[in-house]
C-alpha cells in the first residue's frame, strides 16, 4: 500500500487537539498563508518545583491519550475512541479562505485548496488532494480539549487557633486569585474565539491539586471562569488533580466519551455544507468565471460537472467515515467512483497520461480500497471481490484503449499493484477480526440428484465455484501480484532490446530503477509465507511447494544459485513421494543449471541420471546421455576407487524391473523357479549407457548374482527386443571363502528392449524368498557410479502385470494370474493326519454328550499333537452350554489338550464331552489339531506316565510353551519351527430327554378365617385360610429320539413362606417310576401344596414361586442294550396364582345321609373384599317340601361383614326320602348399594335384581378352581344354592 498517500487509505476517525501538556517549545511561527502542523508550536512546561505531582500527571497523561487509537489502515472497531494529537498551546488552524473575514471579497472568495483558486495545486480541473485529507486529520480538530493549570496560592504557615484571622492576607490572597482566573479566562476566551469560527468544540481540563479540591471558594472560582471565557455549559469544563495510571485512562475514556457527540455535530455540519455545494452543481456547469490567462499561455479548463460530483461526493464519505457511518460512506464512496468511471470513459474528460488523469487513477484505486474494506468490515466477502474484480476488469479496457494493454511493463505493473494492496489489506484484517470462508463443495454427488435421478450437465457446473469468485486468504494474492511483476520484468527486458525502447515508454527511465527481482522474491516469500499458515486447513500444503519452486526460480534468475539449490533439493523429495512428474522435470533442468553454474560435478552427474528417466522421448535422453558422458570423461570423482552412489528412491528408474515366481509356495529344499526382466521404457535409450554390471542381491544367506557386460555378444543380440539369461540355480553361502562366479551379458538397452534373467532358488527351512536390491553400476574413466533399483518399478503400469517368458523364438509369454509374484513362500511339508469324531447325534439336555476324537498318523514323521476346542456361543435364548474335556472345563476355549507324540501307523484317542442346558438348539465346535513333528525318541510307558503328571502339575505352564517341542527355542537357530494345524468344525443338534406340562388346581380352605382382632396366626406356624389348597398334576413325557431308562424320580421340598408341599403320589416311593421309556411315553405325579399368601398378594395376583422340584435321574440306551452316563434333570414345581375372591358362600355338607337321622349343613360367608363391608340375607327354599325336615333359620339377615370376616349357618336336614334327593335351596344375596360389577374387581359373573346382588353358593365337596386370573368358574357353582345328598336307607 505504499505505493498511494497514505491519507488516502486510512481509517478516518473524529480528531481531537490536546493543548497544554507540555511538549517542546516550538519553532518559530510561520505565515499565516502557509498550513501550520499542529506539532510545530508547543509552549514550553512549567518548571516544576522539588515535590510538584504535576509534571508526572503531564506526562501520564501524555500517554494515555496517545495510547487510545493508533492510526491504521484496517480499523473495523466502532467506538467512541478520538485520533488525539497533541499540540502547543498557541497552535494555529490553516485560513479558510486567502483574505482575511474583514475583507469585503470574504465571501466570493474560496478555499486555498479549491480548483477555483488559481494558487490551489488543484488548480484548475484537479479532483481531490491528499492534502486535504491531511487538513482534516492533521490540521483542523473536531474537539480541542486546553489542559491549563489552576492558580493555588502558597500555604500560609499554622497559626495558633486562639490567633484573629489575618484579614489583610485573606483579602490579598482573593486578590490575586481573582487576577489569575481573569488572566485564565482571557486565555480560554481568546481560544474560544478561534474554534467558534470554525464551529470546534472546546473543552477546558484545570489541572489542581487535591488539597484545591476541598477549598470551598472553588465553585465560584469555576463559575467565574466559565462565565468570564464563555464557556459552555456542557461538558466544557473539568477538574483533574493527580491520580493513578488506571484513573487517568478512565478519565481519558470518560472524556472522550462526554465530547464525542460534539464531535460527530462538527462532521455532521460539514456534510450538511458539502451537500449544498453539491446540489448547486448537479445540473449546470461551473459559473465561475476564471482570470484571463496570460498573453500568449494556454487558456485553463475548468472542472466538469463530473468533477466536481466526485469531489463532493468524495468529501461527504469521508466526513461520514468521521462519523462512524460505514453505510453512508460506502454509499457516497460508490457514486464518487461511479462517477469516475464515466469521466476515465471519455479521452476528453481526462486525456491519457496527464497530470489529472494520474492523479485520478491514484483516487480511483483508493476509493476501490475503501469500498473493499467496508465491504470486508460487513463480512460480505462476495461483494468485496466482486468489487476487486469489477476494477480490475475495468481499468485494463481502458489500459487497452490508452494504450497500456498487456504488451507494456506499466500494464503489469498496475495489476501487481493491486492484487498487492487487496493481499496487504486482507493480512490486515486477518489479524484483527476478519475471518475466510471455507468454500467446502456441495454435499450432492456430481450428476445424481439427491432422489436418485440423473442430473442436467448445466446443472453440475452450477453446483461448483468459480475460484476467481471466490475470497481466498492473502497468499494467494501475493502470489498473484508476483505473477504480474514476473509479466512486468519480461515486458520491461523486452522493451529493453528493443532500438526505441527508452523513448517509446514514458516510464522507462523510472522503471529502470525497479530491483524486479528483489520484489517478485518479496511477493512469493510474503504469499509462501501465508499458504504455510493456512496450508492446515485449506488443504492447499502442494501448492506452497509450487510457490517455494518459483522462489528457487527466482533466485536462479537473480545468480543466487546456492540458496536456489537448496530450495530445488527440498521441493524435489515432496515432488518425487507424490510422483509429481510434469513439476519435476522442469525442476530438475534448472537444478542442473544451478549446478553448471556452481560446479558441482557429482550433483551434475546424479542430475543427468535422474533426468535421463524423466526424458520425454529417446532423442531426449540421448542428448542427456551424451551430456553425462561428457561430464564423466571431463571430470574426476571426489573419492577415487570407491563408488558414488545415487539414490533414485522416489524418482522413476532407469531400467523397468519385475520379478516372476512360477509358484507362490514350495516346499522345502524344493526348487523354486523365477524369472528377474530388466527392461528399458519405450521412451529411453539406454544403448549408450555406460553400464559395468548389474548385481542381484537375493534374501539373506546367498550369493548375490552378479551380470558382468560382455560386449562380445554385441553382434548377436543387437536386433533382439527380448534377451534371456540362464544363471542355473542361486547358490547359499554356506562357504564363505568360495567367489560366485560372474555372468556374462549384453548390458545395453534400446527403447522398449527386455533383459530376463531365468533361475532358480531352493531353501532347507521356512521362510520367504524375494529380489532384496538390484544394483546397476555404471563406469566410465574414474567414475563408478552405484544406482540401487528398486523392485517393482516401473513407468507404466502394463509393465507391471507378471508375465512369464514362455519361449524366446518366437516370443511368447504367459500371463500369470496371481497379483503378487514377486515373493515365493517356502514352507515344510503339510502333516498327513487323520482326524475323526465319533458321537451319536443328537444330544439331549443335561447329559454328559461324549465325542470321542482320534488322531491317526499317517505321515512319515513323529508328530506331537495338541488340540484346542472352541465352544462357540449359542443364539438360542435361555441356553446354556459348556465342554469337558481330560480335567478342564469351560463355557468356551479349552486349550493345549495334549495328545502326546504319534509315531507312524499309531492313533490317538480322547473323549470330548458337551453339556448343554436350559434349551435345544444346536451347539457348535472349532477344534483345532496342532501338529508338530519331533525327532524319534524312544519312550518307555513310565515315561509316558511321567510325562502326564508333570502335565497335570504344571497347568499355569501350558502358555509359556518354553518345554514343548513346538516351541522355537527347543529348535536349531537356521530351521523354523514345523507346526501344521487343521482346523474342523463340528455341529451337534440338541434336543429334550424330557418334558413336563403341570395342571394347577385350587380349593378354598374349610378352615376359619381369624377374628380381625384375632393375633393367634402370628403365633402359630401355618394358616392357609387365606389360601387353600392347590392341586398340582405333572405329566413327564420323554421327549428323546431314542429310549431312556429312569433310575429315580423325588419330589424335592424347597419351602418357602408362602407355600409348602403336604404330600405327593411319589412319596409313596420311586420304584413305580423305574422302567425304560421310549419317545412319546408319560409318567405323571401328583402333590398338594398348602398356600398361605399375604392379602395384598392375593389382590395383586403375584406370583408365588414352587416350593420344590422334581430330580428325574436317567440314562440313554445305547444300540445294542448299553446305556450311558447317569444324567440328571431338574423340574421346578410352577409358580401358583392364587385366583381372587370378594364375597363368597362355602356350603359344607356331607356325601350321604341315612333315613330319618338328622344332618348337619353349614353355610360359611365370607368377605375377602379388601375395603367394603357386605349386607348379606340368607334364605331357605322348601322345594320340594316332602324330602327333608329342616330346622334352622329360613329367612334372615346377617351381622355386617366386615372386609377379612365371615359368618357361619347351620341346618340339621332330618331325610325322609330315600335316593339321590335335592337339599333345600339356599339363597344368599348381598342386599348392600353396590356399584355395578364391572367395577368391582373381586367379584364376577354377579347378577343384579331388586333385591341386591347374588352371592355365589360353593359345594366344597367338589370345589375346584384353574389359575388364571380371569378364570372364577367354580364346577361346583350354584346361585341359588341347589345341590344333592345320596340318601341311605
Amino acid at each position: 500500500m505504499n505505493s498511494y498517500p497514505a491519507e488516502l487509505l486510512v481509517q478516518l476517525a473524529p480528531v481531537m487537539f490536546v493543548a497544554g501538556l507540555g511538549l517542546p517549545p516550538a519553532p518559530p511561527t510561520p505565515t499565516p498563508n502557509i498550513p501550520q502542523s499542529p506539532g510545530q508550536t508547543q509552549s514550553p512546561p512549567p518548571t516544576p518545583t522539588k515535590h510538584d505531582p504535576f509534571p508526572s500527571l503531564i506526562a501520564r497523561l501524555r500517554d494515555a491519550l496517545q495510547s487510545q487509537r493508533k492510526v491504521a489502515i484496517w480499523a473495523p472497531g466502532r467506538t467512541r475512541t478520538f485520533q488525539i494529537i497533541l499540540v502547543g498551546r498557541d497552535v494555529r488552524f490553516p485560513p479558510r479562505k486567502l483574505v482575511p473575514p474583514e475583507d469585503p471579497a470574504y465571501a466570493s472568495n474560496h478555499s486555498p485548496l479549491s480548483p477555483l483558486t488559481p494558487s490551489s495545486p488543484l488548480y484548475p480541473d484537479g479532483l481531490i488532494a491528499p492534502i486535504w485529507i491531511r487538513k482534516h486529520t492533521a490540521l483542523v480538530p473536531s474537539v480541542f480539549v486546553l489542559f491549563l493549570r489552576l492558580f493555588e496560592p502558597p500555604p500560609v504557615h499554622s497559626r495558633s487557633p486562639l490567633d484573629p484571622p489575618d484579614l489583610d492576607h485573606e483579602r490579598e490572597k482573593a486578590e490575586e486569585e481573582r487576577r489569575r482566573d481573569a488572566e485564565l479566562s482571557a486565555e480560554v476566551a481568546a481560544r474560544k474565539k478561534t474554534t467558534n469560527e470554525r464551529g470546534i468544540k472546546l473543552t477546558v481540563v484545570l489541572l489542581a491539586s487535591r488539597r484545591m479540591l476541598d477549598d470551598p471558594s472553588l465553585d465560584s472560582r469555576l463559575t467565574f471562569i466559565r462565565r468570564q471565557s464563555g464557556l459552555d455549559s456542557r461538558a466544557a469544563l473539568f477538574v483533574l488533580s493527580p491520580v493513578s495510571t488506571s484513573e487517568l485512562n478512565d478519565f481519558a475514556r470518560s472524556l472522550q466519551d462526554a465530547l464525542y457527540e460534539p464531535a460527530l455535530e462538527y462532521y455532521t455540519s460539514h456534510s450538511k455544507r458539502v451537500r449544498r455545494k453539491r446540489n448547486r452543481h448537479s445540473q449546470a456547469v461551473s459559473s465561475y468565471n476564471l482570470p484571463l490567462a496570460p498573453v500568449g499561455g494556454a487558456s485553463a479548463r475548468p472542472l466538469r460537472p463530473e468533477g466536481w460530483t466526485v469531489r463532493y461526493e468524495y468529501k461527504m464519505a469521508c466526513f461520514a467515515e468521521f462519523r462512524g457511518e460505514d453505510e453512508v460512506a460506502l454509499k457516497h464512496y460508490q457514486d464518487a467512483y461511479a462517477t469516475l468511471m464515466i469521466m476515465f470513459g471519455s479521452t476528453a474528460i481526462l486525456p491519457p497520461r496527464t497530470k489529472r488523469w494520474a492523479e485520478a487513477k491514484v483516487l480511483a484505486d483508493a476509493i476501490h480500497v475503501k469500498i473493499s474494506k467496508l465491504y470486508l468490515y460487513n463480512h460480505e466477502h462476495s461483494l468485496a471481490l466482486s468489487h476487486h474484480n469489477s476494477h480490475m476488469r475495468r481499468f485494463a479496457d481502458f489500459s487497452r484503449g490508452w494504450g497500456i494493454g498487456e504488451e507494456t511493463f506499466e500494464y503489469w505493473s498496475w495489476m501487481a499493484r493491486q492484487h498487492r494492496v487487496l493481499a496487504e489489506l486482507l493480512e490486515q484484517g486477518s489479524n484483527s477480526s476478519l475471518t475466510f470462508p471455507t468454500n467446502l463443495p456441495p454435499s450432492h454427488t456430481a450428476g445424481v440428484s439427491p432422489a436418485g435421478t440423473p442430473v442436467e450437465l448445466d446443472t453440475v457446473r452450477a453446483l461448483g465455484l468459480n475460484p476467481s469468485h471466490a475470497l481466498q486468504h492473502p497468499g494467494h494474492y501475493y502470489y498473484m501480484a508476483a505473477r504480474c511483476t514476473e509479466s512486468r520484468r519480461e515486458r520491461f527486458l523486452t522493451s529493453e532490446g528493443t532500438s526505441q525502447g527508452t523513448s517509446a515508454a514514458p516510464g522507462y527511465v523510472n522503471e529502470k530503477k525497479v530491483d524486479h527481482l528483489s520484489l517478485i522474491l518479496e511477493l512469493y516469500t510474503k504469499s509462501y509465507e501465508v499458504f504455510k499458515k493456512y496450508s492446515s486447513t485449506t488443504s492447499q500444503g502442494r501448492l506452497t511447494f509450487w510457490i517455494a519452486y518459483r522462489i528457487a526460480d527466482t533466485y536462479y534468475e537473480s545468480e543466487k544459485f546456492d540458496v536456489a539449490t537448496q530450495f530445488f533439493e527440498r521441493i524435489a523429495k515432496t515432488y518425487r513421494k507424490e510422483k509429481w512428474n510434469e513439476m519435476l522435470r522442469p525442476l530438475l533442468s534448472t537444478w542442473y543449471a544451478c549446478a553448471q553454474k556452481l560446479g558441482d560435478v557429482e550433483l551434475m552427474v546424479a542430475l543427468l541420471v535422474e533426468m535421463i528417466g524423466y526424458a520425454h522421448d529417446a532423442d531426449e535422453s540421448r542428448v542427456l546421455q551424451e551430456d553425462l558422458l561428457a561430464v564423466l570423461k571431463s571430470s574426476v570423482p571426489t573419492s577415487i576407487g570407491e563408488p558414488y552412489v545415487i539414490d533414485l528412491k522416489g524418482s522413476k528408474p532407469l531400467l523397468d524391473t519385475r520379478l516372476v515366481f512360477w509358484t507362490p509356495e514350495v516346499r522345502v529344499s524344493e526348487e523354486a523357479a523365477f524369472q528377474l526382466s530388466l527392461a528399458a521404457p519405450t521412451n529411453i535409450d539406454l544403448s549408450a549407457f555406460p553400464v559395468a554390471s548389474v548385481i542381484i542381491t537375493f534374501s539373506d544367506g546367498y550369493y548375490p548374482v552378479v551380470l558382468r557386460h560382455s560386449p562380445s555378444a554385441d553382434d548377436e543380440v543387437a536386433d533382439k527386443d527380448v534377451r534371456l539369461v540362464k544363471i542355473g540355480k542361486v547358490l547359499e553361502d554356506e562357504d564363505e571363502d568360495e567367489v560366485p562366479e560372474e555372468i556374462e551379458a549384453y548390458l545395453r538397452w534400446r527403447p522398449g528392449e527386455k533383459l530376463v534373467v531365468s533361475g532358480s532358488i531352493s531353501s532347507v527351512a521356512p521362510r520367504p524368498l524375494t529380489v532384496v536390491s538390484i544394483n546397476v553400476i555404471l563406469a566410465q574413466s574414474d567414475w563408478i557410479i552405484e544406482m540401487p533399483h528398486e523392485l517393482g518399478v516401473s513407468h507404466e503400469i502394463s509393465t507391471l502385470v507378471p508375465r512369464w517368458l514362455t519361449s524366446i523364438n518366437p516370443i511368447r509369454f504367459l500371463q500369470l494370474g496371481r497379483s503378487d509374484c514377486s515373493s515365493v513362500t517356502v514352507r515344510h511339508r503339510p502333516h498327513e493326519l487323520a482326524v475323526s469324531f465319533s458321537h451319536r447325534a443328537p444330544a439331549l439336555l443335561d447329559e454328559e454328550y461324549p465325542i470321542v476324537i482320534n488322531v491317526a498318523n499317517v505321515d512319515e514323521r513323529h508328530l506331537d499333537v495338541a488340540v484346542d476346542v472352541l465352544l462357540q456361543p449359542t443364539e438360542v435364548d435361555e441356553a446354556s452350554q459348556y465342554i469337558v474335556f481330560d480335567d478342564q472345563r469351560s463355557s468356551g476355549l479349552i486349550k493345549g489338550i495334549r495328545f502326546g507324540t504319534i509315531a507312524p501307523g499309531l492313533s490317538a484317542t480322547k473323549t470330548l464331552y458337551l453339556v448343554g442346558c436350559g434349551a435345544p438348539g444346536d451347539r457348535m465346535m472349532d477344534v483345532s489339531i496342532q501338529s508338530t513333528s519331533v525327532q524319534a525318541t524312544p519312550m518307555t510307558k513310565d515315561d509316558d506316565d511321567d510325562d502326564d503328571d508333570n502335565d497335570d502339575d504344571d497347568d499355569d505352564d501350558d502358555d509359556d510353551d518354553a518345554k514343548h517341542p513346538r516351541s522355537p527355542d527347543s529348535s536349531s537357530a537356521r530351521a523354523a519351527v514345523d507346526v501344521c494345524e487343521k482346523l474342523q468344525t463340528i455341529i451337534i443338534p440338541t434336543s429334550r430327554a424330557l418334558s413336563a406340562t403341570y395342571d394347577v388346581v385350587y380349593r378354598r380352605s374349610k378352615d376359619a378365617m381369624p377374628a380381625l382382632a384375632d393375633l393367634s396366626p402370628a403365633e402359630d406356624d401355618w394358616d392357609d385360610s387365606c389360601g387353600g389348597l392347590a392341586i398340582v398334576s405333572t405329566r413327564m413325557a420323554c421327549s428323546s429320539p431314542c429310549g431312556l431308562v429312569i433310575e429315580s424320580l423325588k419330589l424335592h421340598r424347597q419351602g418357602n413362606s408362602l407355600a409348602k408341599v403336604l404330600d405327593s403320589s411319589s412319596d409313596e416311593g420311586s420304584d413305580i417310576f423305574l422302567d425304560e421309556y421310549l419317545s412319546g411315553d408319560e409318567f405323571c405325579d401328583v402333590s398338594r401344596v398348602s398356600i398361605s399368601p399375604q392379602e395384598k398378594q392375593v389382590s395383586a395376583e403375584e406370583r408365588i414361586p414352587g416350593p420344590g422340584e422334581y430330580e428325574v435321574v436317567w440314562r440313554r440306551v445305547l444300540p445294542g442294550g448299553s446305556r450311558g452316563r447317569q444324567t440328571t434333570t431338574r423340574f421346578a414345581l410352577p409358580a401358583l396364582v392364587l385366583p381372587r375372591d370378594g364375597l363368597i358362600a362355602l356350603l359344607d355338607i356331607p356325601s350321604t345321609a341315612k333315613l330319618h337321622v338328622p344332618t348337619q349343613v353349614q353355610l360359611t360367608v365370607r368377605n375377602r373384599h379388601l375395603s367394603r363391608s357386605a349386607n348379606v340375607t340368607v334364605t331357605l327354599d322348601l322345594e320340594p317340601p316332602d324330602a327333608f325336615i329342616v330346622a334352622g333359620l329360613r329367612n334372615g339377615r346377617l351381622p355386617i361383614l366386615l372386609p377379612g370376616s365371615e359368618e357361619k349357618l347351620s341346618w340339621n336336614l332330618i331325610p325322609i326320602e330315600c335316593g339321590h334327593v335335592k337339599i333345600p335351596r339356599i339363597k344368599v344375596m348381598d342386599v348392600r348399594h353396590a356399584s355395578p360389577p364391572s367395577q368391582d374387581a373381586g367379584v364376577r359373573n354377579m347378577e343384579v335384581d331388586v333385591e341386591g346382588e347374588v352371592v355365589n353358593v360353593v359345594d366344597v365337596r367338589a370345589e375346584w378352581r384353574t389359575g388364571s386370573a380371569d378364570s372364577t368358574g367354580e364346577n361346583s357353582t350354584q346361585r341359588d344354592g341347589v345341590t344333592t345328598i345320596l340318601v341311605l336307607p
